[in-house]
């Protein structure tokens, strides 16, 4: 039995086999929060994403492949480690979503000779400054592939995304450098 209590560890014995939670609809909860979070004021991409989410952890898909998935493209990122254009891309998607856009340093970010020498996390460093300055944040997280994945969320929400991206099993840091 665990007899320690930690009181700043809020999800501490939330999935302990003592707890008295329901541990399906803990779980839910935590998905539905780190929606909100990585849809700022869309409620409906959130829903529309909880339900595919809450459909694959229902079949037995673990939260963290279940939310990559139903986030991707959307209001996420998954992609290969070298893959410039493919960052590119996405983040001027994702971006937009907010009305803003992305400036890469360069007149056209698409540029043959600019993708030969971009490399990802350059790019995600690039990505989080110019959001940072509209108080949005970058995040990423190890994937434990040769991919880079995250999602971008209000500033002011900080503290929640790394409390409740880390409670759903996310290894989370900021896209700064």
């Amino acid at each position: 039995m665990h007899t320690e209590y930690d009181p700043d560890d809020n999800f501490a014995r939330t999935f302990h086999p003592e707890s008295d939670v329901d541990e399906q609809a803990a779980l839910e909860t935590l998905v539905w929060q780190f929606l909100l979070l990585v849809n700022p004021g869309d409620e409906d991409a959130a829903m529309q994403q909880f339900a595919a989410c809450r459909d694959a952890i229902a079949d037995g898909a673990d939260p963290v492949p279940a939310l990559r998935d139903a986030i991707d493209w959307k209001a996420g990122f998954h992609i290969a480690d070298d893959d410039a254009t493919g960052l590119i891309e996405v983040m001027d998607e994702l971006a937009a979503r907010f009305n803003l856009r992305i400036d890469w340093g360069v007149e056209d970010a698409f540029d043959d000779e600019f993708l030969a020498e971009a490399e990802v996390p350059v790019l995600v460093n690039i990505a989080f400054d110019r959001l940072r300055e509209h108080h949005y944040t970058v995040w990423t997280w190890e994937t434990g592939e040769e991919t880079c994945a995250g999602w971008i969320a209000l500033q002011r929400d900080d503290e929640a995304v790394r409390m409740v991206a880390g409670a759903l099993g996310f290894h989370v840091r900021t896209g700064a450098m």
